[in-house]
């Protein structure tokens, strides 16, 4: 069973994440030829100032 873990800045919106799932979810499915009930997407979510790149907090 594919178990897809996302981590994006929070904020975004449901509809934005259902159509994140249902295209990740489909590119699994027709790659690795497994049913799309079978493949698991979970989003974490995180805010600005815990995200660094480059040693530098993210900003909104």
């Amino acid at each position: 069973m594919p178990f897809v873990n996302i981590t994006i800045y929070e904020g975004h919106d449901k509809q934005r994440k259902d159509e994140v799932a249902k295209r990740v979810t489909e590119a699994i499915s027709d790659v690795c030829k497994v049913p799309r009930e079978a493949i698991w997407v979970v989003f974490n979510e995180v805010t600005p100032p815990d995200w660094y790149v480059g040693a530098n907090p993210g900003k909104k």
